[in-house]
Parts: structure tokens; sequence; C-alpha cells
């Protein structure tokens, strides 16, 4: 395997449905815009309230992808 170089960013994903979902909802949609995912890290979980009720999940994940510069 020849040398490479991954780029991570952090994303925020939210679900009504749970923790879980708001992670595959970042993958999901990073996937549409970055080439070559690699590792998606939990790094934090936590949850918006209304009205006393848990109103959504979120996940936030470090997500890393094959880095290609301009050559």
């Amino acid at each position: 395997m020849p040398d490479s170089m991954y780029k991570v960013i952090e994303l925020i994903g939210s679900s009504k449905e749970s923790w879980e979902e708001a992670a595959k909802t970042v993958v999901n949609e990073a996937a549409k815009h970055l080439r070559e995912l690699r590792v998606a890290e939990v790094v934090e979980q936590d949850l918006v309230i209304e009205d006393g009720k848990v109103a959504a999940y979120r996940t936030k994940l470090k997500v890393s992808f094959k880095y290609r510069g301009t050559s």
C-alpha cells in the first residue's frame, strides 16, 4: 500500500429516533460529498430538550477520508 494521507473533519448529525440514527445520518450524507471515507469516531453525544422532553438526539463524529491534494 503506498503512503497515504487522510483529512479529519467534525460533523454533527441529528435524529428524532436515536444517537445511532444521528451517526448514520452523518455518514450517509458525508458519503454523498466526500470520497473514500475511512473511519468515523463518535466524540460527543447530546440531547435537544423541548418542554421537558427529548426532541432530538445529536451525535458529533470525527470523519476521516483520503486526502488528495491538487497536483
